[in-house]
């Protein structure tokens, strides 16, 4: 990989990360139409660490809140009925079927993972559950009344990220759909609850960085340092259109783009 490979995978992985299409996917069909190599999923994990940081810069104050919060807790019974020390069990909660997955099927994901039919197909059959989420979903909660339910819905649902092309952030929003969450508190926690597990699988990948079938560490961080910069500005984004807009055109778009990638990996096209 090339400084300006690790450039355009850098801008795409912060533009893709949260919004509902799939930034792994992404980190995969974005070479494949230009002819370069497959970064690999240990590139795809570690760049991913650019955007988290994001999160962890754009929500700072919140993170900071619910970590204090939930630690006093553990001594002080009066603070656990308070929303931020239920949401720091919330997000351990909901963490615990991605790792449980991620670890069972940690072969699967670095091999057959990679596949575009597979890629293609989840893109498509993701967007069209988000828009029967969109449709069903009364959209009349915020995040006061999340509970114990509303994590394991929304940990599977980001489990089931692990397959490339549902997307973390449009399978946890589509599980806020079907819970009746609002667009934005469903994006929201969304975007906390991926902290745990791209830290963790960022750091666990690190270490294949540089070795046979993956990028260098110079294009790695390269791509990494603008992850983080276009990820911070995609958060701010998402989270005011999602105010006022349905996720209508992140549908389409997974739709047509599955589409396409299934009709050129067919016709050989791409590979």
């Amino acid at each position: 990989m090339d400084a300006f490979q690790a450039i355009v995978l850098g801008i795409v992985q912060g533009l893709t990360e949260f919004l509902p299409v799939s930034s792994t996917a992404h980190l995969r069909i974005v070479p494949a139409f230009a002819g370069w190599d497959d970064p690999g999923s240990a590139f795809t994990a570690v760049v991913q660490l650019g955007t988290m940081a994001a999160v962890l810069l754009y929500f700072r104050a919140d993170l900071w809140r619910i970590l204090r919060t939930w630690a006093l807790s553990l001594r002080d019974p009066e603070l656990r009925g308070e929303l931020d020390a239920r949401m720091g069990w919330y997000i351990g909660l909901g963490t615990v079927p991605i790792a449980v997955f991620g670890f069972i099927f940690r072969d699967q994901i670095e091999s057959g993972g990679r596949n575009l039919y597979l890629i293609g197909s989840a893109l498509i059959v993701l967007g069209l559950v988000l828009l029967y989420a969109e449709r069903v979903g009364r959209k009349d909660r915020d995040l006061s009344g999340f509970g114990p339910g509303d994590a394991a819905v929304m940990g599977f649902a980001q489990a089931a990220a692990l397959v490339p092309g549902v997307s973390r952030s449009g399978a946890t929003i589509t599980g806020g759909l079907f819970r009746g969450f609002e667009r934005e508190s469903a994006a929201r926690y969304s975007f906390l609850l991926s902290v745990p597990a791209v830290v963790l699988s960022g750091l666990f990948e690190a270490r294949k960085i540089g070795g046979a079938g993956s990028a260098a560490a110079g294009p790695t961080i390269l791509a990494t340092l603008l992850a983080f910069v276009v990820g911070y500005a995609s958060i701010a984004w998402m989270l005011r259109y999602l105010v006022r807009h349905s996720t209508a055109v992140f549908v389409a778009y997974r739709v047509t783009l599955g589409v396409l990638v299934l009709t050129l990996t067919a016709a050989g096209a791409i590979s």
